[in-house]
């Protein structure tokens, strides 16, 4: 497991699911199972985990323990998935929203432009459409649109442009091509984290990740059992706003609603402190280091 992915802010986040040894619970994101296995040493002989992860390479660090329903599916089908589970109720739910490190260390993934292979970026392998098709079928303003919003570009214009270009004189299916068509608005002395934003793009709107995130949030205030809590953590200030705004308005944009008499009317109570790693675990894992938990009561 710790091969496959260390997991991010472990104790505190199921600390703060403030586990009931007899309760049901869900993971959203399996993944190298470290959050999981940790629940499941916190429940007791009555005690229930439904995990999920669309990835069926996470399916195999499945730990073998009968209290544990491993879900092949995507959290956004949540309530559907423990409905079929006879859970149609929980005492608490997890998603830990980053990518594996088993992703970013795969060189046939194409997570990673360490590696130069195949554009793809799947978490689900099953799924016809992959970064090529991005890059290669997408419009320039369809392009400069998701720099814009999931890379947060300020460049994101010519990226798109540049990549059009390429494309024009052959169809890019490789990292390598990719890099080669955006050579000219990469930075030299900031190469890195500008391919991070780029690649970053790319993988949300493969995966849908931020559609998914929205549709599994909205199904958390029916789905937590009240007194129930709701752990989310975060790496970018995208999905980091999302989580924030529902968990105190219980919506995404705007101000919570107001019943007739002024009161606020919002599924869950937000606990006001955000929490980071500390020093020791950005030292031990530094892909921990834009990592923020938030935490939430239902009502």
């Amino acid at each position: 497991m710790e091969a496959y992915h260390t997991p991010v802010l472990l104790k505190e986040s199921v600390d703060g699911l403030k586990i009931n040894p007899s309760g049901v619970y869900a993971d959203c994101t399996f993944g190298g199972g470290g959050h999981s296995r940790e629940i499941l040493s916190r429940l007791g002989a009555n005690g229930r985990l439904i995990a999920f992860d669309q990835d069926a390479e996470a399916l195999a660090n499945r730990p073998d323990d009968n209290r544990l329903t491993l879900v092949h599916g995507n959290f956004k089908y949540l309530s559907n998935y423990l409905r079929f589970e006879g859970a149609p109720q929980v005492d608490g739910i997890l998603a830990d929203l980053g990518v594996s490190g088993h992703h970013f260390d795969s060189e046939t993934r194409g997570f990673s432009f360490r590696f130069d292979s195949e554009l793809d970026m799947r978490m689900n392998q099953q799924a016809d459409f992959s970064a090529q098709d991005i890059v290669n079928d997408y419009s320039v303003d369809q392009l400069a649109s998701i720099f814009r919003m999931y890379g947060e570009l300020d460049n994101a214009g010519r990226v798109a442009w540049l990549i059009d270009g390429y494309r024009k004189s052959k169809r890019i299916k490789t990292i390598g091509e990719l890099k080669d068509a955006i050579a000219q608005a990469t930075p030299q002395k900031a190469a890195t984290k500008f391919l991070a934003k780029v690649f970053q793009a790319l993988r949300i709107e493969v995966n849908h990740e931020m559609d998914a995130l929205r549709e599994m949030l909205e199904q958390t205030a029916s789905v937590i059992k009240p007194g129930g809590r709701l752990v989310v953590i975060t790496y970018h200030s995208l999905e980091d706003r999302l989580v924030k705004n529902y968990m105190k308005n219980g919506k995404f944009d705007g101000q919570a609603e107001k019943d007739l008499f002024g009161n606020v009317n919002v599924p869950f109570k937000m606990e006001s402190k955000v929490i980071v790693p500390d020093d020791r675990e950005l030292e031990e894992n530094s892909r921990s280091r834009s990592a923020k938990l938030r935490i939430a009561e239902r009502k």
